[in-house]
């Protein structure tokens, strides 16, 4: 009885640990809290879970705790190694192997039930064969989104032709033949249950085929929501409440999310699995006639910042490429003591995944408050005396206002030219992950100092402690 009190106290405590966790990682300021509360939150559940018994497993222990090393050491030592700039990288792959973990669970139902060693009803297979589906397609697609965010897959490369119809095609076979498998006993439903597994997870690479580079903010919280679903499934197998509710809150917070960033891009979730946005470069008004770049040099920029009332910076990946946080900290210090207000601005969508800027600056502590969303910097530029754009390309694109050609058309982006100047800080001409060209480099008011982002910054520092 006592050991009953524990396991349910322990699941209650483990559950509100998550909630608690949850909130806290509202803000950057106590995302670390809301880390270790979550933590000790799935802590609870994990000893939880060894002390409940289960019938015939109690032999299991070493696998477990085997498991529970190896896993905890790798998770260990990737969370340690990792550099920021490879932090999408790493939540696609953990989310991914997510899903996997709700694979295996589903397909030792399957074997048991076609073993005759489970007896699962209507209602319980529909919900193991929306595990193996849910958990696959989170499985693949996430590996295949990791492929393309660390450069081994481009985005053209494993299209075909008609890729949208044929995944259309391919969704409602794999779905077909899994209600027909679920309805199947013995050897036979057995062998189509493996299929199954076969096309969701081929189904899963095929789906995430068409989504360009510029999409995977997107489609990262989209998997990390399928792997909730996946988890919450596991649960209902197993009757875990902690499974099921915490896959829920992974879950509705990834669903949140996507439908935050797709309303950050001004487009609908279907344009952004079938649009291929980010692939081949895109033709449009400001990639034509012949335009001039009007340079700039540290100390240029060192005197303008220098005497300025009002600095916003603009970080974006080429910010987390340089590891430059930290100097643009240092510069921001600098101008502070010379009396200059400066904040930055933050595009829902910048970096690789939501809210990849706002970590990168929470690790140079810089204040949570200095951060405006994109309506608040918008408002805030017309009164700004200089914008500095760090590494950031598509997000700052005037394309998106004025151009109708250009595929990023409509989609809300920091209005930075309407300070009265910008610079933007970026080691080259070259288009932004969406493919195309940015007509804001040879506007008037901005000039282009071309170097690695970290080093310029140190460089503006140097210049600023001899003003």
């Amino acid at each position: 009885m006592m050991t009953e009190f524990f396991i349910n106290f322990a699941y209650l405590a483990g559950t509100l640990g998550f909630v608690f966790g949850l909130r806290l990682l509202s803000s950057p300021d106590t995302a670390r809290k809301g880390n270790i509360w979550a933590a000790i939150g799935m802590g609870l559940a994990i000893i939880a879970a060894l002390v409940a018994p289960i019938e015939g497993a109690h032999d299991n222990y070493i696998w477990i705790m085997a498991g529970m090393i190896i896993g905890g050491t790798i998770g260990w030592v990737s969370a340690n190694k990792i550099e920021m700039t490879a932090m999408p990288q790493m939540v696609s792959v953990f989310n991914g192997l997510g899903g996997a973990c709700a694979v295996v669970l589903g397909l030792v139902e399957i074997v048991q039930f076609h073993n005759g060693n489970r007896i699962l009803d209507g209602g319980q297979m529909a919900i193991v064969m929306s595990t193996l589906f849910i958990g696959s397609v989170s499985f693949t697609g996430s590996m295949l989104a990791f492929a393309k965010l660390q450069g081994l897959i481009w985005d053209d490369t494993l299209r075909l032709p008609a890729h949208n119809i044929i995944n259309i095609v391919l969704l409602i076979v794999t779905l077909a033949i899994g209600v027909y498998a679920g309805m199947q006993m013995g050897e036979a439903g057995a062998m189509l249950s493996y299929v199954f597994i076969g096309l969701s997870l081929v189904y899963g690479f095929s789906f995430v085929i068409p989504i360009g580079g510029a999409d995977m903010p997107v489609v990262i919280s989209l998997l990390n929501s399928l792997t909730g679903l996946s988890a919450a499934a596991a649960g209902l197998i197993y009757g875990n409440n902690l499974m099921l509710v915490g896959g829920i809150l992974v879950g509705a917070s990834g669903t949140i999310l996507t439908v935050l960033m797709t309303e950050a891009m001004n487009r609908s979730l279907l344009n952004v699995l079938i649009g291929g946005f980010g692939g081949a470069s895109a033709a449009s008004k400001g990639a034509a006639g012949d335009q001039i770049v009007k340079e700039a040099t540290a100390n240029d920029m060192a005197i303008q910042l220098f005497y300025s009332q009002s600095v916003i910076f603009v970080p974006g990946y080429g910010l987390a490429v340089a590891q430059a946080q930290k100097a643009l900290k240092e510069v921001e210090d600098m101008l502070e003591e010379n009396g200059v207000d400066v904040k930055y601005a933050i595009h829902p969508v910048a970096g690789r995944m939501p809210g990849h800027m706002n970590v990168l600056l929470a690790e140079a502590d810089v204040p949570y408050p200095k951060l405006l969303d994109l309506d608040d910097a918008n408002s805030a530029f017309k009164d700004t005396d200089i914008v500095v754009i760090v590494g950031a390309n598509d997000v700052v694109n005037p394309a998106a206002e004025d151009d109708p050609a250009s595929p990023i058309y409509g989609m809300p982006v920091l209005k930075v030219w309407d300070a009265k100047h910008v610079v933007v800080v970026k080691r080259s001409m070259s288009p932004g992950y969406a493919g195309i060209p940015n007509p804001l480099f040879f506007h008037d008011k901005n000039r282009m100092l071309f170097g690695d982002a970290k080093k310029v910054l140190v460089d503006i520092a140097g210049e600023l402690k001899g003003l």
